[in-house]
């Protein structure tokens, strides 16, 4: 029987654990190695080892109806996209609001995770930590990994010839604060993603030039959508997704491409994907198309080779006189105190998780990682359903289910759907017809916000249906 739960990290995924543990009547005890939560939100002047770092500059992507906690929505003041001081704020509210500071164990670093001797019949976890220098082991019946992916950066230098010879500077994106000490430079930035893409728009106002490398391209949207509303109040919708699921998948990729370029023809701006049908994340940035017109970010293709004080890209081109180099190319998942690193990992340094939570290598299911599954929805509902599946889970519930792994790439109202079926709290769009036709139609044609997950079943919350309702009121205000 399932009651001690150690949850690794006191970000948005830790927080969300160790609330559906109290509500389930386990005992969390959270470990964080900083003294503050948010993890990744927390912002920080300089990057420190062994935590997410962002840069002062930090918008959410997601609005505040789509990324809030399903039973704690936003201020109603507060503006849609956020800086990462105010989310900050919001997660700080959230953790005081639901009492959760209490189980949380601060400057608490995770330094093993293991098996008991008897795990294939208890499941459960010997947890090591280090507070003052003071190393302590727990026993515990689960464990909730919460520790996030923005941590460990991805660094692949031995893919750049000749980077040795660079006499610039050059450094991974996390190290990135603010772009004053780049005045006057010219600076290459590698990897169209996001980070890639805000610093590199925001190096362009005092740079006196910024180059913008991509190896594969990528769609890149705003964050304001037709009519000025939020991209994702628009396009994630139960409509849309049921939709994309009937046509056929020729016509479905017809009008992806066409929606993606609708403001720009991203193939003018040398940014169209090599696969231009791919669903990967699309980036988010106001900016960038306009910053391109203006000439003051130039897209190039890959890297062929470093030289001294230039770079030789794969289409021939030679760019003199480069004083910097910012890698934007992303992070290693990366799990330091797993004695067993395979428990999480597969060959080649791949994740694969049953439901995209659980490794499924266990002899029982007591451990969950949660807030890796990538798709285009937020991440603070989806940790929030996957920590209320989890926690099912380690009660007993469904092991019949228990069994083949899925890859982390995922639709986000399917993969939303599949864990609430699961646990009884995912709406039921023809009864609600039935017997609330207001409420059916904004569920089904309306913004899939994570109120819809608080409607029905366990966890129910009596603000929901109202939520639902007023959430265009609050976009506008």
């Amino acid at each position: 029987m399932v009651r001690r739960v150690a949850v690794v990290g006191a970000g948005v995924s830790g927080l969300a654990a160790t609330k559906c543990c109290l509500e389930e009547g386990l005992e969390p005890t959270c470990f964080e190695q900083t003294e503050n939560i948010g993890g990744l939100w927390h912002y920080t002047d300089q990057a420190e080892e062994g935590r997410a770092s962002i840069y002062r500059t930090v918008f959410t992507n997601s609005c505040k109806e789509m990324m809030c906690y399903s039973d704690f929505p936003f201020p109603d003041d507060h503006p849609n996209y956020m800086h990462s001081a105010r989310l900050q704020h919001y997660i700080c509210k959230y953790a005081e609001h639901f009492d959760l500071l209490r189980h949380i164990r601060f400057k608490t670093l995770v330094t093993k995770v293991r098996k008991r001797p008897d795990f294939s019949v208890t499941g459960q976890w010997e947890v090591v930590t280090q507070r003052d220098g003071k190393e302590e082991t727990a026993v515990f019946d689960a464990v909730m990994v919460c520790s996030g992916h923005h941590v460990y950066p991805n660094l692949p230098l031995a893919e750049f010839p000749g980077i040795q010879k660079f006499k610039g500077c050059y450094f991974h994106s996390r190290e990135y604060k603010e772009p004053e000490k780049f005045r006057g430079k010219k600076v290459l930035v590698i990897g169209l993603g996001n980070s890639g893409s805000d610093i590199a728009v925001e190096l362009s106002t005092v740079a006196s030039q910024v180059y913008l490398s991509s190896r594969s391209g990528s769609w890149v949207m705003s964050r304001v959508w037709d009519n000025g509303y939020p991209w994702d109040m628009l396009v994630i919708t139960r409509f849309w997704t049921w939709l994309g699921n009937i046509l056929p998948r020729e016509l479905n990729d017809w009008l992806y491409v066409r929606s993606m370029n609708r403001f720009f023809k991203h193939e003018n701006f040398g940014l169209m994907p090599v696969n231009r049908t791919s669903r990967k994340e699309p980036v988010f940035n106001d900016d960038l198309p306009s910053r391109i017109a203006c000439g003051v970010v130039v897209m190039k293709p890959n890297v062929k080779e470093f030289r001294e004080t230039s770079v030789l890209f794969q289409d021939g081109t030679v760019q003199d006189d480069v004083d910097v180099v910012v890698f934007a190319t992303g992070y290693s998942y990366a799990y330091p105190f797993m004695e067993d690193d395979s428990i999480i990992k597969s060959r080649d340094n791949q994740i694969t998780l049953y439901k995209g939570i659980l490794p499924p290598r266990l002899e029982k299911p007591t451990m969950a990682v949660i807030g890796l599954v990538q798709s285009l929805g937020p991440i603070i509902p989806t940790a929030d359903l996957q920590c209320r599946w989890a926690v099912k889970v380690f009660q007993g519930r469904w092991l019949g289910m228990y069994g083949n792994s899925t890859t982390l790439q995922t639709d986000y109202i399917t993969y939303m759907d599949e864990l609430a079926s699961a646990i009884g709290v995912k709406p039921n769009v023809l009864k609600l017809l039935l017997t609330d036709p207001q409420l059916a139609l904004k569920v089904f044609f309306g913004p899939c916000s994570p109120y819809q997950f608080r409607l029905v079943g366990p966890g129910k919350w009596t603000g929901a249906r109202k939520a639902i309702l007023t959430q265009w009121d609050r976009t506008l205000q």
